[in-house]
């Protein structure tokens, strides 16, 4: 099932133009990323300091549609593309309330071992939050 992160644009979101600044999407992104594991129970601490596994973002990009102001109430939506044992991706669509979609981006991750580097398979803990959100 779908995640939905609900969140109001800050004024240190936009930019001197008074929309949200492209970079800042991608951070409200992984703000809904964290929650998202959170709700999951999954330790935050733990899993962005673990010894045993790190799940980096090796490619991110966004596609915008409308802008995004200072005060708009948004919705992210979070759904997951297992892509194989080590990879997924993180579908991201952002909309007003009214289910008018604003912005869509996606973050892809792997699953590496944090002191070789080498990738690694998603641990089942992991795993549970993935199916969750497939």
């Amino acid at each position: 099932m779908p995640f939905t992160y609900s969140r109001t644009i800050r004024f240190q979101d936009t930019d001197a133009a008074g929309v949200v600044y492209f970079a800042n999407v991608l951070a409200i992104c992984h703000e809904a990323y964290e929650e998202s594991l959170n709700v999951s129970n999954i330790n935050l601490q733990q899993f962005f300091r673990n010894d045993d596994f790190a799940i980096p973002i090796v490619h991110a990009s966004a596609d915008f549609l409308r802008p995004m102001f200072c005060g708009d109430r948004i919705l992210i939506n979070l759904s997951i593309n297992q892509l194989n044992s080590q990879k997924f991706e993180i579908n991201y669509q952002i909309n007003t309330p009214d289910n008018e979609i604003i912005a869509k981006a996606i973050t892809r991750h792997i699953c590496i071992d944090p002191n070789t580097r080498t990738r690694k398979e998603v641990p089942s803990e992991i795993l549970y939050w993935l199916q969750l959100l497939i």
